[in-house]
């Protein structure tokens, strides 16, 4: 088989078929990973049959075969690791084949994030005296770098993409929200949220977790999220706002290879 730089667009069929075989889908962080990696196709008499990634040189973030030529995988896996010289592999546990060609080697496995769904648990979205949760605009920008800081890279890109949102009780503001339309599956965004230091630990994280459920529920797209696997605070406050969990993200230490 030949293996071919390419690029997402040549082998998007391959990428749709791969999303929809997961379990359960995966967040912002992964998809920036892998979007933002160099693709190659695996093919047998020029006819595409599977594909991978490498991120930085150095990361394994996608690597998938047809069905039909999965008695190959264990060593097509194999040979992209030795080919890159790979470091690091990124593997969602729903990847069933990806995870278990790592269970197949000695990998250290190390967990890097818990990935979140919708409980689909109805709660209340009603806000308090004073309190209101909307879409930020360019007047907010000044307000909302003064409270979150580097949280965020480009603020003013965020409130012009539609994704940002802010809350406010009178004229502090207690937090952000934000909502980030995947890009390669179709009807899901990541949501996040950042509470101002002066707010901790009084339900306003909670509050705009809420509050972004519904917004993508009212127009028919499903919300997913993830955080840090030892961030406890933020799990808690995922979970609180009504996400639940049963997936992760892991981090896989590429600590020996071996070629047939």
């Amino acid at each position: 088989m030949i293996i071919k730089e390419c690029t997402l667009v040549e082998i998007d069929h391959l990428v749709k078929e791969y999303v929809e075989g997961l379990s359960s889908p995966f967040d912002s962080f992964l998809e920036e990973h892998i979007l933002s990696s160099v693709f190659y196709s695996i093919q047998d008499d020029e006819k595409d049959v599977g594909y991978y990634a490498v991120h930085n040189n150095e990361r394994l973030t996608q690597f998938y075969i047809l069905r039909s030529y999965q008695m190959h995988a264990q060593k097509l896996f194999l040979q992209a690791l030795e080919r890159h010289s790979v470091k690091s592999i990124f593997v969602p546990t729903s990847d069933e084949l990806l995870i278990s060609l790592v269970i197949d080697q000695d990998f250290a496995i190390n967990k890097q994030a818990y990935f979140f769904q919708d409980s689909l648990v109805s709660l209340s979205t009603g806000l308090g005296d004073g309190e209101i949760f909307r879409l930020a605009t360019q007047g907010d920008l000044r307000h909302v770098q003064e409270v979150c800081g580097d949280f965020l890279d480009n603020y003013e890109r965020w409130i012009e993409k539609g994704e940002l949102f802010v809350y406010y009780r009178d004229a502090d503001l207690l937090g952000i929200g934000l909502i980030e339309s995947s890009k390669l599956s179709e009807g899901l965004a990541s949501i996040g949220m950042f509470t101002n230091d002066a707010y901790r630990k009084q339900g306003v994280g909670r509050a705009i977790i809420v509050q972004l459920r519904q917004w993508c529920k009212d127009r028919g797209i499903s919300p997913i999220c993830g955080c840090w696997y030892y961030n406890e605070a933020s799990k808690r406050t995922l979970e609180s706002g009504g996400m639940v969990t049963k997936t992760r993200l892991l981090n896989i230490e590429v600590t020996k290879q071996t070629t047939n």
